[in-house]
């Protein structure tokens, strides 16, 4: 299968200590949708970021450099970034 864009929603809510957990992904069929459930999940998480990234899904091979879509809040690597 060739290589397409997902659109993913990743929030965080906290962890042990000081650490982040991250909950469930959520895909999104455009970058409008990812950025508008990010949009809405940041006040209710310590972090959340919406990004997309090169795929190919049934081989489970990601690309290692996402684009950044939204982001807020407390991020692990590598949304933590600026």
């Amino acid at each position: 299968m060739p290589r397409e864009t997902v659109y993913i929603v990743q929030a965080y809510i906290a962890g042990r200590g000081k650490g982040l957990r991250a909950e469930q992904q959520v895909g999104c069929k455009t970058p409008e949708e990812a950025r508008r459930k990010a949009e809405r999940l940041a006040p209710l998480r310590l972090g959340v970021v919406a990004f997309a990234v090169s795929a190919d899904t049934e081989m489970g091979d990601y690309d290692e450099n996402p684009t950044i879509l939204f982001k807020a809040g407390r991020l692990p690597p590598p949304f933590d970034d600026d």
